[in-house]
């Protein structure tokens, strides 16, 4: 039998970057909706939906939208590098372009299609004193008092990373979460683990703050990219071997771009039983 259903509720895209996946609602046209206690339901893999990260797309005076991202346990998180790629997709395919402006947390940023079909995105300079990142106090960011000599970085979100003889040896769960709730880190910090593969070629693996373990992590991946040249172990073009698949980051003048694939997996919509219980 053939049924048809007509949307009710809440309308959602899912979309994966690397891996990396997100819910993404669409509030332009009704004011912002998402709220700590809904983020963490739509988190839930067994209850919700599950994502990474939320990404709600607002509306902009500045630029062609803007974006608010949320983690699954419903703390807001300042960038997130894949979702911001997928839904500058999704807004170049609706503007017929190929290149789009938005603002984030971090400020404005740009974005473009290659001929390829990978999406690029300009996640802006990053951020390298101690009180940028931020942390607690005055520190050498490019190595910090911790056991195994990381470096921290900034990318509108702070970054720990550590590099390692071979990152897929490295207890992440254990280790990650560990220093995500290092006092050094008053906003908490993303972590990611990285060793030298090759030429400008890095394999990384990551605990995102809020998150856990996940596939892929673009701001951690610009992070782990400046913070190799920064330790003279790479230039500043190095490709990125995650769990979820390869990210290409370009450090430039203007900023650090990041290049990768984008996937557009389903579109739902939430019940308005779900909302309610939810709000």
């Amino acid at each position: 039998m053939t049924r048809t259903y007509t949307p009710q509720g809440l309308t959602f895209i899912k979309m994966h970057g690397a891996g990396n996946d997100f819910v993404i609602i669409d509030s332009r046209h009704r004011g912002a909706v998402v709220t700590a206690g809904l983020a963490r339901a739509l988190g839930d893999r067994n209850r919700g939906v599950g994502f990474d990260q939320l990404a709600e797309i607002r509306s902009s005076d500045t630029a062609d939208f803007a974006l608010d991202f949320w983690n699954s346990d419903g703390t807001m998180a300042g960038a997130c590098g894949n979702a911001t790629r997928c839904v500058s997709d999704l807004v170049m395919r609706e503007m017929a372009r190929d290149a789009v402006t938005l603002t984030t947390a971090r400020g404005g940023l740009s974005a473009v299609r290659r001929a390829d079909g990978m999406v690029s995105v300009n996640m802006g300079p990053p951020q390298l004193t101690w009180d940028q990142v931020p942390l607690a106090a005055a520190s050498d960011t490019l190595h910090l008092p911790l056991p195994g000599d990381p470096v921290a970085v900034g990318m509108g979100n702070p970054h720990c990373i550590f590099f390692v003889p071979d990152a897929d040896a490295v207890d992440v769960s254990g280790l990650g979460k560990s220093v995500e709730h290092d006092p050094l880190f008053p906003q908490r910090t993303n972590v990611e683990f990285a060793s030298l593969t090759g030429p400008d070629a890095l394999r990384m693996r990551v605990w995102e703050r809020g998150a856990g373990i996940t596939l892929a992590c673009g701001s951690g991946a610009c992070a782990t990219a400046v913070a190799a040249h920064l330790r003279g172990l790479t230039g500043r073009q190095v490709t990125l071997h995650l769990d979820g698949g390869v990210l290409e980051i370009d450090w430039r003048d203007d900023g650090v771009w990041m290049t990768g694939p984008v996937a557009r997996v389903f579109d739902g919509w939430l019940s308005p039983e779900f909302l309610a219980q939810n709000a």
